[in-house]
């Protein structure tokens, strides 16, 4: 069963730039990558620390903190520390609204 939630509008989310929201005490973060929308947990697999303070490189979330490396459209984990994927969401877009779906 969907869950479909509001979490910013999409002029929030600047295309290349990473933004932490925080959905019903999910944190969650957005990347814009090339005007596509995508959300991760906003909880790096390695450490506790926020993906959101992270950085983009192509297709790929890199926390700064420890060098980890995630893909953006999966969550998928790509270099150590990180020996874990991150929870990813689907993501809509209406009405230059991102909704992601929760469960």
């Amino acid at each position: 069963m969907s869950s479909w939630v509001r979490v910013a509008a999409v002029a929030d989310c600047d295309v290349g730039t990473l933004k932490g929201v925080m959905v019903e005490g999910t944190p969650v973060v957005l990347a814009n990558i090339d005007g596509d929308i995508f959300a991760l947990q906003d909880e790096c697999s390695h450490e506790e620390y926020p993906l959101s303070d992270g950085e983009l490189d192509g297709e790929d979330l890199v926390c700064i903190y420890h060098g980890a490396r995630f893909e953006c459209a999966t969550g998928r984990n790509k270099s150590l520390p990180a020996i874990r994927p991150v929870k990813s969401f689907a993501v809509q877009i209406q009405d230059d609204e991102i909704y992601i779906d929760l469960s």
